[in-house]
C-alpha cells in the first residue's frame, strides 16, 4: 500500500519545500492557488489537506482561502482540510473551521504539533472511510439497514438467516417504527422467492370497507366505481411475499377471509366465483398483543396460530445495548452524503442526549430526527438543540458486580465503542484501557469490529 495522500496548499515557495520535506512520511501533493488545488482535488483524493488562508490573488486577506475551502468540501466532503493562518488571522480560521474544515494551526508552524495533527486527521478520514464502506455492505446484504451490537438483535438475524429460506409463516412482534417491514423484506431476499414481488399493506391505514378489495381484488360491477377488474394484493404478490403489517387491526369478517386463504391457498375477487390459486409465503406484523386480543374476541384464535408458525419479536431500540449511539453515527453519515453535507460530528453533549432519550418512535423517530439535525446544523458538530429532542436524567441502574459482572462489561464496551463511532483509539481512551486490552475483552465477549 502507497503512502497516504496529503495536499499541501500554500503559496509560498519557500514553506512549501519546508512542508515536503518535514511531512516526507507523506506523498506530499502541491498547490500554489484555487484552481490548483481543486484540480488536485479532483486527481488525487487526498484524504487531508493543508490551506493557507492567504492565498493570490488575496494575500492579505481571508476571502480566497475561505473559497478555496469550500470548493474543497463541495468536491470531496470527507477530506480533513487543516487551515494555516497567522497570528492576527485567528477569527478567520474560527470562521473556516465552522465552514467545515477540521482544525487549524498559527504560523509560523510548530513542525512537531503539526504532523501530529496530520495523523490524527488521517485517522479519523479512515474510520470514516472504513464506515462508508462497512454501509455499502450492509446496503448490499440482505439484511441491509440492520446496524446493531445488541445481543438480541444479533439473535434475531441469525433467526432471520434460519427461517427465510422455509415456507413458514412469520409474525412479527415489536413497536411501531422498530423495523418490521425492513426484516420482513430480508426475509424476502433470503428466502427462493426473491426474484418474484414483494408487496405490503397496512391494514390500519385502509379503511375496513376497502380493505377486502385492496386484499383480494374485484370483479367489474361488484360494487358501485367498480368500473373494471382489478387484482388484489396477494394475487399481485404470486410467487413472492406478501407482507401483512399491523395485522390487529383487521375487521373479524376479512379475519375468516384470511383464514380461508391459507387453509385452501384460493381466493376470491368480490364479486366473482372462481377460486383463483394463489403460491404466495405470507408475513405479518403487529404492534398489539394478539393473545390478548384474542381473549377479548376480537382476533380468531385458529387464525393466530396459522399465522404464528415463526414468531420473530423486535426489541425496542430503549433496550438495544449501545445502539442509540451506533445508530445516530450511521444515520448521520448516510444524511451528510443524500444531503451534500460535509462531514458532520456530534458533540458530547448530543451523543449524551441520543443515548438518554427513550425513542418512543424507535428506530424511525431516531431517523427523522438525525436527518432533520443534518440538514438544519450550523455549524461543524450536531449538538442537542439541533436535535431537539427533550434532556431527561440518565437514570443509570446500580450495579452488582458479583452477579452481572460480565453483562456490565459488554454494556459498557458496546456503549463506548458506539460512542467512538467505531475508532478503538477512542473507545479505549473512554474506558480508560489500553488497545491490546480492549481487544482482548472484545474477543472475549464475541465483540467483532464493524467493517
Amino acid at each position: 500500500m502507497g503512502r497516504k495522500k496529503l495536499l499541501v496548499v500554500e503559496d509560498d515557495v519557500g514553506l512549501q519545500k519546508q512542508l515536503r520535506w518535514s511531512l516526507s512520511d507523506y506523498e506530499v501533493i502541491v498547490a500554489g492557488d484555487r484552481e490548483t488545488a481543486v484540480a488536485q482535488i479532483h486527481r488525487h483524493r487526498p484524504g487531508v489537506v493543508t490551506l493557507d488562508l492567504g492565498l493570490p490573488p488575496d494575500h492579505d486577506g481571508a476571502s480566497e482561502g475561505h473559497a478555496t475551502l469550500q470548493q474543497i468540501l463541495a468536491v470531496a466532503p470527507e477530506t480533513k482540510v487543516i487551515v494555516l493562518s497567522g497570528n492576527q488571522d485567528r477569527a478567520n480560521a474560527l470562521k473556516a473551521v465552522a465552514m467545515g474544515a477540521y482544525d487549524f494551526q498559527q504560523k509560523p508552524v510548530d513542525m512537531q504539533v503539526l504532523p501530529l495533527v496530520i495523523e490524527r486527521a488521517f485517522t479519523l478520514f479512515e474510520m470514516q472511510e472504513e464506515n462508508r464502506r462497512m454501509l455499502q455492505i450492509q446496503s448490499d446484504s440482505p439484511l441491509a439497514g440492520i446496524v446493531t451490537r445488541d445481543p438480541g438483535m444479533l439473535q434475531l438475524c441469525r433467526s432471520v438467516e434460519k427461517v427465510a429460506p422455509t415456507t413458514a409463516t412469520v409474525m412479527l412482534l415489536g413497536d411501531s417504527g422498530c423495523g418490521k417491514e425492513l426484516i420482513a423484506r430480508a426475509l424476502h431476499r433470503m428466502s427462493g422467492r426473491q426474484d418474484a414481488r414483494f408487496i405490503a399493506i397496512n391494514c390500519a391505514s385502509i379503511p375496513e370497507q376497502l380493505l377486502e378489495s385492496e386484499l383480494f381484488g374485484h370483479e367489474k360491477g361488484a360494487f358501485t366505481g367498480a368500473a373494471q377488474q382489478t387484482l388484489g394484493k396477494i394475487e399481485l404478490a404470486n410467487g413472492g411475499t406478501f407482507f401483512l403489517d399491523e395485522i390487529g387491526d383487521m375487521a373479524l369478517p376479512l379475519q375468516a377471509k384470511l383464514l380461508r386463504f391459507l387453509q385452501e391457498r384460493v381466493i376470491e375477487r368480490v364479486g366473482g366465483r372462481t377460486e383463483i390459486p394463489v403460491d404466495v409465503r405470507i408475513v405479518c406484523a403487529t404492534h398489539q398483543d394478539l393473545q390478548a386480543l384474542v381473549q377479548d374476541g376480537r382476533f380468531r384464535r385458529d387464525l393466530f396460530y396459522r399465522l404464528s408458525e415463526i414468531v420473530l419479536t423486535i426489541p425496542p431500540l430503549r433496550e438495544r445495548t449501545g445502539d442509540r449511539a451506533l445508530l445516530a453515527h450511521h444515520f448521520k453519515n448516510r444524511f451528510c452524503v443524500t444531503e451534500s453535507r460535509s462531514t458532520l460530528s456530534f458533540s458530547e453533549e448530543a451523543l449524551r442526549v441520543i443515548e438518554q432519550y427513550d425513542w418512543p418512535g424507535n428506530v424511525r423517530e431516531m431517523e427523522n430526527c438525525i436527518k432533520r439535525a443534518v440538514i438544519m446544523c450550523d455549524g461543524p458538530q450536531i449538538t442537542p438543540a439541533d436535535l431537539g429532542l427533550p434532556q431527561m436524567e440518565s437514570g443509570e441502574e446500580p450495579v452488582n458486580l458479583r452477579q452481572v459482572r460480565d453483562a456490565a462489561e459488554y454494556k459498557v464496551m458496546v456503549t463506548a465503542l458506539a460512542r467512538a463511532d467505531g475508532n478503538i483509539v477512542k473507545a479505549a481512551e473512554l474506558l480508560g484501557v489500553s488497545r491490546p486490552t480492549l481487544y482482548d475483552l472484545m474477543n472475549h465477549h464475541g465483540i467483532r469490529r464493524l467493517g
